[in-house]
């Protein structure tokens, strides 16, 4: 009989790692090119790579359920799966809010943080895409450190959006609106850190 072919974690990991940094690309695109009238297709976009995302992570759960022998610690693998899903949440999150509140204006702080929260999310694909060789590689821990670094960017932007924001404003709607937006696009960064950060955590262990 056959052997069956085992499961590539790995490769799952570094596709949940892509369907991040797709959807980081589709919510830096709405913000360069903003067009309120789009938001609502644009969220169907967004929502298909969320979704496929979600399947992926649960046939590696199932998967996961079922192996007899896995490459790292079980727990390791769904903690690692998980973070890693929580990145494409929070990016789908922001165009929500966007889309929810009726943004028809954006301000000029969000371009600089939706072209971070790229820059944060294609990091992490390429810190996964290293992550099947984490024993040997010699480029993993660049990609961790600048995922931290970018993640410590990203906490300055907020904190001087958010200044800006109730320096120049008393319109109780849009403070509300925009520190949400803020909150929202902030977590991206630190969801991209917590995945950067268990993979540290991950390499301590098996090395």
């Amino acid at each position: 009989m056959a052997r069956k072919q085992e499961f590539d974690y790995f490769k799952m990991f570094t596709r949940a790692a892509e369907y991040s940094a797709q959807a980081a690309d589709i919510l830096n695109s709405i913000f360069q090119n903003f067009d309120p009238d789009t938001l609502k297709e644009k969220m169907k976009e967004m929502h298909v790579v969320e979704h496929a995302a979600d399947i992926a992570k649960h046939k590696m759960n199932s998967e996961l359920a079922h192996a007899f022998i896995t490459p790292i610690e079980r727990e390791d693998i769904m903690l690692l799966s998980q973070k890693l899903d929580d990145v494409t949440d929070t990016v789908e999150d922001v165009l929500i809010r966007l889309y929810m509140f009726n943004v028809l204006s954006i301000r000029s702080e969000t371009l600089e943080f939706s072209r971070l929260i790229y820059k944060c999310c294609d990091a992490m694909k390429e810190m996964m895409s290293e992550f099947r060789h984490f024993r040997k590689s010699l480029s993993i821990n660049d990609y961790i450190v600048e995922i931290n670094r970018l993640e410590e960017e990203g906490d300055a932007l907020y904190t001087n959006a958010v200044r800006r924001l109730y320096m120049g404003s008393r319109d109780a709607v849009e403070l509300m609106v925009w520190r949400e937006i803020f909150d929202r696009m902030e977590k991206c960064c630190d969801a991209c850190e917590h995945v950067a950060n268990t993979v540290e955590s991950i390499i301590m262990k098996n090395t």
